[in-house]
């Protein structure tokens, strides 16, 4: 968590142009995942979870398709990619250890059953965040819970194709005295891309405005109106013909894993969000996003790693798509949580 990543301003302060907006700004937490080896007293994404060890573990209980990938045998690969980032001038950190390649050997030995799975299975961690370094969360969840944990099923399910199935689970971290040190693991994983890369987390707090398909009509109107913005600095002039694009890409929704703020729509339009136990309209909780960068938005790349982003291989991969996590053809899986009551039943969509 000592590592720091930086937005740099948006090019233009839009509330100066469209004043309409300040209202509407709300507070995002970006994540900035970046591989590492994080410990259960650690925010993280795809780290172990502080968990209890007298607590049952979350198992998904719905119906399965089966796996197309061995869980230990991803494992197996992420370790070996972890300590090739960490020593990527040394030849030997390719190589399997005598432990990894009797799990490969004996997970040849097995005959693959095609069948779906038996019973339930096995969650697999997602995020874990302290609220002691995503502030946010102390306005989000229940009160006296300072610690988020997520975890989704790792196997498809015949009726949501596209989307992991997560569970939401709200603590206080000074309640886990002991932890468990050995969690269960899914047998099998539908894709490699639903086992999240261990990483460590660089918070960093920016501000939001709504996506433009939330806006009233009207101001729709004005932000496409390129007279407007003529007279703003730093405003790109190649968006003239589509300037409500500008504001849609540099001046509204972060991309990337982030807690709270506001919905980036695109893969359908904005629909009512309305809580399962009482109706009221949901907040926006966690985004899981494949990217961390979203096609023209260059201008949300923190300081640190605008270098990196424009170099190739592994170390582009690390800072545009750190967890390996991808949902559906390379979206977004966005958790929503009832304000008025937080321990109601979550939500989830793929923008």
């Amino acid at each position: 968590m000592n590592t720091t990543r930086t937005t740099p301003p948006r090019p233009v302060d839009v509330t100066a142009v469209f004043p309409e907006v300040a209202p509407l700004a709300r507070t995002a937490t970006r994540l900035h995942p970046r591989p590492g080896a994080p410990a259960p007293q650690d925010s993280s994404i795809g780290g172990p979870l502080l968990w209890p060890a007298d607590e049952p573990w979350p198992h998904c209980d719905g119906l399965h398709t089966d796996g197309s990938y061995s869980l230990e045998a991803v494992q197996v690969e992420r370790r070996v990619q972890a300590r090739v980032a960490m020593n990527p001038d040394d030849p030997r950190a390719a190589q399997y250890t005598p432990e990894e390649k009797a799990i490969l050997e004996r997970l040849q030995r097995i005959d693959i059953d095609h069948e779906w799975p038996e019973g339930p299975v096995a969650m697999l961690p997602v995020a874990q965040l302290y609220a002691r370094d995503i502030p946010l969360l102390r306005t989000l969840g229940p009160s006296g819970a300072d610690l988020l944990q997520v975890l989704w099923c790792p196997l498809d399910h015949p009726e949501e194709f596209y989307m992991p199935r997560t569970a939401v689970v709200w603590r206080s971290a000074a309640d886990v005295t002991d932890i468990l040190t050995s969690p269960p693991g899914a047998h099998s994983v539908e894709f490699e891309e639903y086992v999240p890369v261990p990483c460590v987390l660089a918070p960093e707090e920016v501000t939001e405005y709504p996506n433009s398909s939330e806006l009233s009509k009207e101001l729709q109107e004005q932000l496409g109106d390129w007279s407007r913005w003529e007279a703003a600095a730093g405003v790109d002039s190649s968006y003239a013909p589509y300037p409500d694009s500008f504001y849609w890409s540099h001046l509204s929704v972060a991309p990337g894993w982030k807690v709270g703020g506001w919905p980036q729509w695109g893969y359908t339009d904005p629909a009512p969000r309305p809580c399962p136990a009482c109706g009221t309209a949901m907040d926006p909780l966690l985004t899981i996003a494949t990217f961390e960068r979203d096609g023209e938005d260059d201008s949300w790349i923190p300081y640190e790693v605008q270098a990196a982003s424009s170099s190739t291989g592994d170390r582009y991969r690390d800072v545009v798509q750190p967890t390996r996590v991808q949902i559906g053809s390379g979206y977004k899986q966005q958790l929503y949580i009832c304000p008025a009551a937080p321990e109601h039943p979550h939500i989830e969509l793929m923008q």
